[in-house]
Formats: structure tokens, C-alpha cells, sequence
């Protein structure tokens, strides 16, 4: 079909079935074969260096074959980034909150089409396209947290599908773009992200990470994989091969790996897992990485070091045809090598197109959530409103944003609706003047921005500086005269930027106050010191290596910060305080938050501007949640906004005026307190509890939350299962029924969770079916929600699949995971999970029921998973539970040989842990030098059963693979 796009050129009529006559001598441009077909004959057409040579970032052409030259990755985050104007939209962890799939993949066709313009205009722009972020939110420090979904995979999976299909689009052969999800697998963490390996036991890996991965794999919308860049059990995940099967194992079709940027060289510097390139590379290639992006546009150390891997026997040209078909697949579905028949061929001026502005404010304002709200919201259409903080006017950027075409920001879209004098603003910003102390004169900015300390002190009018501080001792400082933010990554510092930006955020300083009240300021990112040059104009310069040899300012307070937000929320009608973030500090990729509180600069701000009208509303702008602290507890209204992109003012006022409903709901649950989210580095949610899976106490917010301006209440929940207990084959409807007492038209997100609080296993609280409905005031609904039994299915280490087990579990409705108070109980009859057999077969001990004090590593640099004894710790426990022992007389495990001193496997004798047997560890090659080690058996507690529980301790530097019973 035709995609008709203004500034498009129109699809042609397909070719017909019958090859053209050039594809007899050239049979992969036989556009009537399947896609694989032609991708083999344009491989078996390729000499080996040509192949070679497609496994780096940066492919060139083969001009014989008429193959162009190719690229892979294109940023496409939320608008297609880092390549000149295009349209923003609201950062991802703000489209989730829409919980609308036809929105989003309105949204990722928006950005498909510009992508493709961007391609139109250089056909090197690649096609591949690298999003959509699917890791799942599992902690809110997490510095990237603005790029992913939603804290629960299944919910992640559902709305990262729907915008790679916009990404995709629907011809059945042609590919707008070729979406590649990231990050496989494992990946929350900045702190040390190359280093520290994610420890992923079975169920977790199951039923937490993977489904965020499948769902859009099995939906045939993405066509690539990235890995991440952490280790997954000990092994770094683009080694994972074992992973990266069960990836593929879910699709028929090809689906190109492409590394991180420099991951492959970290096997060898960071990760140290193979001791020489040339040995890593030849990994990489065999566990399914298909391109290396590394050193740049540089393929030269790639090619020579897998040409080396071929010389040495640790390839074959298998493994090299295989990456490289996968490549070719990718390509051919771009359309590259039929540009007549390509359906998406849109011209270089695609770019924000009337309806891709519409869609930008759409999608800001169906993202806003409102959290909070005691009747102070929607504002009255004449009412007078001080708009405060640091996001009054500005609409902030992050890492992977593009460049908009413009920005409105939420005063001047209020100042539309209400009318110039109607709105009041005031950043918070202290406005200073800065005197030098070794010059005595103030700090100006010339022409070209350069700041120099040569301004008369004493005039009428000296030069002001705004200073916001961001919390935690990051402040931005802002020629007023300029309106432009100092800039220190050149040595002399400037006032010049237009943003905080870059890959290492050049604007941001640190304070330090002296006794005398003076400042010395530190550039943050060179750690320099600002001091003033001996020339003629005393040039500030961010060069000084220590606070001694830092210039002193002298600082006349112009205008205080605080006290604008006083005065100007005193004197409207309302005052909306915004607070949140700026996505370039305290949080992004390569840096955690430091901690989950709002800043302490904008708290101040709050209490000032609350403390001088009761008629107030917290106004949340950030790339992730917030722990609100108790200087906010009272706030009558608090609304939360991801950074929402261009049109992200126009968003706001629409829902703060009431002009649009408000349907945002949160996908990422906002924790109660910090201790709530856990251990930024333990992914073990089963073990620590946490996410609204399996978190003791409620969430201040939970998942789907969000408030309307109507007034529902869920009245009813029953269940249409039939008599009896339902069994794992069987689909049960669920009907809940919402009351409308009074207001407006309430837009709601109905929610079913599930729960099994007697369950044999921790069973998690977890999000089971939902459905938007409308009601007006004054109206009962009902609505259905259907509930497939094998969707309460839990991963069954004893056998490695799925099950679903038999016994009660709970239904309950509502809207969110915090506040599903309507509850009914639906029984299932099924199989028990029989006692594990150790006598048939070895069990591993990686799929232990209770792992305690022992970390998982890998079996083999390529294969498996064991465990070992924790860093720091002596010894460690691994727990299988109801074990088939009938007969048994011994105890063999597969153990590690060690070198690193004493170590042995101890029998333990019930939850006590007196030893009742001990085998030590014998001395050998260390960590890959497995054998065989029998203990004698005895029945714990001298019990005669034939199903017993089996507790191991592991001590010393004992490595564990595998138990069984003899």
C-alpha cells in the first residue's frame, strides 16, 4: 500500500512477480525472491575480505556488487536525534505515561518519516535505527531512567512494540526503519556499567527481564539487538550466547546483534575476560555479535584482529558468513537495493510537518499525570497565575534529544490562553553581580561571550549573572544581558550556550563560599578552578588546579531568588511551582542520581512560594520519580510532566486549564521513601523485595496511578469463570464495575493485578490485564477484562518452563497497583510441581531455590552458570528444596579445582546448619578447572523420607556447577 506523506514522492506500482533480466546475473536484485533468499546470493557473491569488512560500525561499499556503503545505528530516542532539526517529543519514560499503543506508534511513524527524510538528504544516515530502550525501570536512580518504559516488563513491552511498529511500519516486506532494542540484558546501572555483573537468577531473568525483550521480538517489529554493557552472571553480556539463542529462539526471522559503542574493546580493558583482542573478537563473533562498533569510523583495528581469529583457528568463515548474512537481511528490508519499489521514500523536507507538530503536543499533553489534586485544578480560564522555578519558561534537553524546530515553553503557552497580565513568572534564579577581587572590577560578557573582570563596579547598571542551583552544589550561571549559559569547556570561559548539552556537560559549576562571603567557582567538568588572567580585560579562565590559586568574587545579590517566587506568587490568583530536573546533571547516561529527593534549592522554593499563597501546585518536571518530602506532603495539587519536548508548555497549560483531560497515568511507580527502592546493584527484586512486585508496603504512588478531574470509585468485581476451579488452558472474564458521582467526564484506566499470598513461592503483585473506559457523571460501567490462566504462570527452576501451580490466587481491581482494594479469589486446579530428581540427571546449582551469600558466575568463558562464594564473604548457602533422595548414598558435585587457598563443600543439617558432611575442593588450574567431588550423604536430621530439602555450603573460593545424588 501507498504511505502518502506530505513531501513525499508517491510509492510506484509494485514490480511484477517475474525478476528483471539483470537478476540472472545478479540474483539478489531479484525483487520477486524472499529477502533471505537474496541476502544468500549477495553473501555467496562476497569475497572474504568484503565480508570481513561488513562486520565493522562502519561498512564501505562494494561497488562491483552495487552494494553502498552502510552504516548501522541512527538515534531515534523520542525524535530522531544529533542530525540537525527534527521533531522532539516527550522524552519515553513521559510517552509511556500516555498508556495509549495507537498514540505511540502515531508517534514512532512521525519519527520513522523523519528519519527517512534525514536519510533522503544523506544516505549515509543509517536506517537501523537504535531504539526503543527496553530495559525495564526496575530502579529509580538509575541515571538513563528517562530512557526506558515502565518498571514492569510486560507493560515495557507493550509500549516499546507499539512504537517500534510506528518505527517498522506495516508493508510486509519494506521496512521504514529497522528498530534495535536496547540493552540486552540486565542493564539499570551507571555506577561502574562495565564492570559490575548483574546477578540474574532464573526467575528473575524469566519473569522480570526477558518479557520486555520478547514481546517486541515475537511481534516481528524490531530487526537488531544491542547488548549492554555489564556483565550478566560473571560474563559480559556480549559474550552471553546462550542469551542471545533465546533471544533469537523467539522469531523466525534474522535479527542483526550489534555491539555498543566500545564494548567490544572492554572485554579485554575493563571487563579483562579475555586476555587479548584478537581472542575476544573471535567470542564476540562466535556467541552472535554481528557488528563490532568500536573505535569510531576506524575498522581498521576490527578487521585485523578477527583476519587474525581466521590465521589462528579461532574462526571459521561459518561464523563470519553468518554475522554477515544477518546484516544483508537488515539491509534488503530498508529497501536499499530497490529504491524504485521502496514505499517510504519521503523527500529531505518531511521534516516537521504541520501534523508532526499536532502530534508533539498531543502526546506532551496526554503524557502529564496529575498526582495530586484537592479541587485547585483545572485553573480557572480567568484566573491570574504566577508561574515559578526553574522550568517556568525553559524547556530542557537531554543527551539523546534533537534539535526542535522550536520550543514553547508553559508560561508563554499560558500567556496565550490567559492573556500577558494574567501570568507572572519568576525562575527562582539568584540574579548576582560578580566583582573580581584581584582586579576590582565586575564580570562582563563581550560580544563574542567571552566573560572578562573589567566592568566598572560601581555602576548603575552592573552586568547580572543568574544563578540556579540544581541541588547537591551544581549550579548553571547565565549572562542576563546574553541570556546565555556560561560555558567553561574551552579554557576561557564563555558565555555562549544556548543549553546544558553534550556528552560531558560543559555549563555546570560548583560553589565554594569563603568565610568572607566570597565565591570561588569550579568548572565540573575539567575540575578546574576559575581564576582571572593577567591581560589587559582580566579574561576568566577555568584553569586554576586547586581552590588557592581560584579567583574570589565579591557577590552583590541583585535579586533574590526566593523572594521573586514570594512576590509573584502573592500576587495571582494561583501559583504552579515547578520543580524537577535538568537531564543533563544529577542523572544520565554515565551518571546515577546521587539520591531520590527533590533538590533542596527548590524545596526552598516551594516553602517560599506556599508560605505566601494556600492556592498552590507542585509541578514536577524530571526524567524520573521523586521520594516527595514532607515539605511537599500538604501540597493542594502535584503534577508530574516527563521533559515533554518541543511542545511541552502547550501539553501542560492544555491539561492545567482543563482543556484536555488528564489521562497520563504513571508506568514507573514512585517509592514511598529511598529505602523502598532498594540496592541500585541488587537486581535480585525476589530477594530484596522490591518493585511494586514484591515490595512489602505500598508505593507513594504506585504503577498507573494518575488522577482525573471526574470523581470515579470502583464499586464491583466478579469473576465469569463458571462453577468450579479453572484450570491453566482455561480464559476467565473479569467485570468491574466504576462509579461517576460527580464532575466532569472521567477518563479512567481500569487495572487487574494478581496476587497469591499462599503460594508456595514469593509470588509477585503484578499488573494482569487493564482497559481505558469514559464515564460520565452521574453514570455506573461496566467493563471486561478477559484473563488467560497461563498468564499466572511463575518459571519452574526444577524443570526450566513455565507453570502455573495450583491453589488460590487473588484477583484485584483499581486504579493502580497501590489502590486495588476490590478483591476476588479465583482457584486453579493443575499439576504440583513434582520433588526435584537429583538421581536422574546433575542439577545446576545456578537453579537453586535460596541462594544465600554466593554470587552466579559463568561455568565456562562461553557456556553455563555456577556459583561462587560472594566477594568479601566466607562462605555461601545454596538451598534445593524437596528433592527426590530415596536410595541415595552420596553426594557428587561439580566443583572448581582452586588456587586461591583452602576450600570445601559442606552438607548442612537443616535450617541450623550443623555440618554433617564435607568434601574439600581439590588444588588445580582455578576457575575453569572443573571436576567431580563426592560427599558422603546423610539424610539430614537422620529423617528416613524419600523428599528432603538439600543445603550446601560453599566456603573458601569453592566454585559450584552442578549436584546430584548417587
Amino acid at each position: 500500500m501507498a504511505h502518502d506523506v506530505p513531501g513525499t514522492t508517491p510509492a510506484p506500482t509494485p514490480a511484477p512477480a517475474s525478476a528483471p533480466a539483470a537478476s540472472a546475473a545478479r540474483p539478489w536484485l531479484d525483487t520477486g525472491a524472499p529477502v533471505a533468499q537474496r541476502a544468500a546470493a549477495l553473501l555467496a557473491a562476497l569475497t572474504l575480505p568484503e565480508k570481513l569488512s561488513l562486520l565493522h560500525q562502519h561498512a564501505p561499499a562494494v561497488d562491483r556488487l552495487g552494494l553502498p556503503a552502510f552504516r548501522t545505528g541512527a538515534e531515534v530516542l523520542h525524535g530522531v536525534a544529533w542530525l540537525g532539526t527534527a521533531t522532539v517529543f516527550p522524552q519515553p519514560v513521559g510517552l509511556a505515561a500516555t498508556w495509549d499503543p495507537d498514540l505511540l506508534e502515531r508517534v514512532g511513524a512521525a519519527v520513522g518519516t523523519e528519519l527517512r527524510a534525514k536519510h533522503a538528504a544523506d544516505p549515509s544516515v543509517s536506517l537501523n535505527v537504535w531504539a526503543p530502550v527496553v530495559d525495564p525501570l526496575r530502579h529509580p536512580a538509575w541515571g538513563r531512567n528517562e530512557e526506558g518504559w515502565s518498571s514492569d516488563p510486560h507493560v515495557t513491552a507493550w509500549l516499546a512494540t507499539a512504537y517500534a511498529r510506528g518505527l517498522r511500519g506495516d508493508h510486509p516486506v519494506y521496512w521504514r526503519t529497522v528498530p534495535t532494542l536496547k540493552h540486552f540484558l540486565g542493564y539499570d546501572n551507571e555506577t561502574d556499567r562495565a564492570v559490575t555483573s548483574t546477578q540474574l537468577r532464573p526467575r528473575v531473568l524469566h519473569e522480570y527481564e526477558l518479557p520486555a525483550f520478547r514481546g517486541p521480538v515475537r511481534a516481528g517489529v524490531v530487526g537488531a539487538v544491542m547488548p549492554s554493557y555489564n556483565l550478566v552472571n560473571g560474563r559480559p553480556a556480549h559474550l552471553c550466547g546462550e542469551l542471545l539463542d533465546e533471544l533469537r529462539s523467539w522469531t523466525d526471522a534474522s535479527l542483526l546483534v550489534v555491539s555498543d559503542a566500545a564494548a567490544p574493546g572492554n572485554v579485554v580493558t575493563f571487563q579483562r575476560y579475555h586476555a587479548d583482542h584478537v581472542t575476544s573478537h573471535a567470542a564476540l563473533l562466535r556467541a552472535g555479535v554481528d557488528s563490532f562498533t568500536d573505535n569510531d569510523s576506524d575498522a581498521g583495528p576490527t578487521l585485523t584482529r578477527l583476519t587474525a581469529a581466521l590465521e589462528r583457528g579461532l574462526l571459521a568463515e561459518a561464523d563470519v558468513d553468518r554475522a554477515v548474512l544477518r546484516q544483508l537481511e537488515l539491509r534488503l528490508r530498508t529497501g536499499e537495493l530497490d529504491p524504485d519499489l521502496d514505499p517510504w521514500r519521503v523527500g529531505p523536507d518531511a521534516i516537521d510537518l504541520p501534523e508532526h507538530r499536532a502530534l508533539a503536543r498531543e502526546s506532551a499533553a496526554r503524557a502529564v499525570v496529575v498526582l495530586e489534586n484537592d479541587g485547585v485544578l483545572p485553573l480557572a480560564p480567568d484566573a491570574s497565575v504566577a508561574v515559578v522555578g526553574p522550568h517556568a519558561e525553559r524547556v530542557l534537553h537531554d543527551w539523546y534529544s534533537g534539535t526542535p524546530p522550536y520550543l514553547v515553553g508553559l508560561a508563554t503557552a499560558l500567556r496565550e490562553r490567559l492573556g500577558e497580565r494574567q501570568v507572572l513568572v519568576a525562575d527562582g534564579a539568584d540574579r548576582v553581580a560578580l566583582t573580581s577581587t584581584s582586579t576590582g572590577r565586575g564580570v562582563r560578557a563581550l560580544a563574542d561571550g567571552t566573560l572578562v573582570a573589567d566592568a566598572d563596579a560601581d555602576a548603575d547598571a552592573p552586568a547580572a549573572h543568574d544563578v540556579t542551583d540544581w541541588g547537591d552544589g551544581l549550579l548553571t550561571l547565565r549572562d542576563v544581558a546574553r541570556d546565555l549559559l556560561w560555558n567553561g569547556g574551552a579554557w576561557v570561559v564563555r558565555a555562549d550556550a544556548t543549553r546544558v548539552g553534550g556528552w560531558v556537560a560543559q555549563e555546570s559549576f560548583r560553589r565554594r563560599q569563603h568565610g568572607d562571603g566570597t565565591w570561588s567557582l569550579q568548572h565540573v567538568a575539567s575540575g578546574r578552578w576559575v581564576r582571572v588572567q593577567h591581560d589587559e580585560a582580566g579574561t576568566l579562565v577555568a584553569e586554576a588546579h586547586d581552590v588557592a590559586h581560584a579567583e574570589r568574587f565579591a557577590v552583590d545579590v541583585l535579586r533574590d531568588g526566593a523572594q521573586d517566587v514570594a512576590r509573584a506568587a502573592a500576587a495571582a490568583d494561583v501559583v504552579v511551582v515547578t520543580a524537577g530536573n535538568e537531564p543533563h546533571l544529577h542523572g544520565r547516561e554515565t551518571e546515577d542520581r546521587p539520591h531520590l529527593h527533590l533538590p533542596a534549592p527548590q524545596l526552598a522554593l516551594w516553602r517560599a512560594a506556599r508560605t505566601a499563597h494556600a492556592r498552590a501546585v507542585l509541578l514536577v518536571v524530571s526524567s524520573y520519580p521523586y521520594v516527595l518530602d514532607d515539605a511537599v506532603q500538604d501540597a493542594p495539587a502535584v503534577v508530574w510532566s516527563a521533559h515533554g519536548g518541543q511542545e511541552q508548555g502547550h501539553g501542560l497549560a492544555d491539561v492545567l486549564l482543563g482543556d484536555t483531560e488528564p489521562t497520563g497515568r504513571l508506568a514507573q511507580e514512585w517509592p514511598a521513601d529511598a529505602e523502598q527502592a532498594g540496592d541500585l546493584l541488587d537486581y535480585d527484586i525476589l530477594a530484596t523485595r522490591t518493585t511494586p512486585w514484591y515490595a512489602p508496603s505500598p508505593p507513594r504512588y504506585g504503577l498507573g496511578h494518575g488522577l482525573t478531574y471526574g470523581d470515579v470509585e470502583y464499586v464491583g468485581l466478579r469473576l465469569d469463570a463458571g462453577p468450579g476451579p479453572v484450570g491453566p488452558d482455561d480464559e476467565v472474564l473479569a467485570h468491574v464495575t466504576l462509579a461517576h458521582w460527580a464532575g466532569r467526564r472521567a477518563h479512567e484506566l481500569v487495572q487487574l493485578y494478581v496476587s497469591a499470598p499462599t503460594h508456595r513461592l514469593p509470588y509477585p503483585h503484578r499488573l494482569l490485564a487493564h482497559t481505558r473506559t469514559v464515564v460520565d457523571p452521574g453514570q455506573q460501567v461496566e467493563v471486561a477484562l478477559p484473563v488467560r490462566v497461563a498468564d499466572l504462570a511463575v518459571w519452574d527452576v526444577t524443570r526450566d518452563r513455565w507453570v502455573v501451580e495450583p491453589g488460590r490466587y487473588t484477583l484485584s481491581a483499581g486504579p493502580s497497583s497501590a489502590r486495588d482494594a476490590l478483591r476476588v479469589g479465583l482457584d486453579v486446579q493443575a499439576d504440583p510441581v513434582p520433588p526435584r530428581d537429583l538421581r536422574s540427571v546433575p542439577v545446576r546449582a545456578a537453579d537453586a531455590d535460596e541462594l544465600t551469600g554466593v554470587d552466579l558466575a559463568e561455568t565456562t568463558p562461553a557456556t553455563g552458570t555456577c556459583v561462587q562464594v560472594r566477594r568479601g564473604r566466607a562462605a555461601g548457602d545454596v538451598l534445593l528444596r524437596d528433592c527426590a533422595v530415596a536410595g541415595a548414598v552420596e553426594l557428587e558435585v561439580t566443583v572448581a579445582r582452586t588456587r586461591a587457598g583452602a576450600a570445601s563443600v559442606e552438607v548442612l543439617d537443616g535450617p541450623a546448619g550443623a555440618v554433617i558432611a564435607r568434601a574439600q575442593v581439590p588444588a588445580g588450574g582455578g576457575r575453569h578447572d572443573w571436576c567431580t567431588v563426592r560427599v558422603p550423604w546423610a539424610a539430614p536430621g537422620g529423617a528416613a523420607g524419600s523428599v528432603q530439602d538439600v543445603r550446601l555450603r560453599l566456603v573458601g573460593a569453592a566454585r559450584l556447577a552442578t549436584v546430584r545424588l548417587v
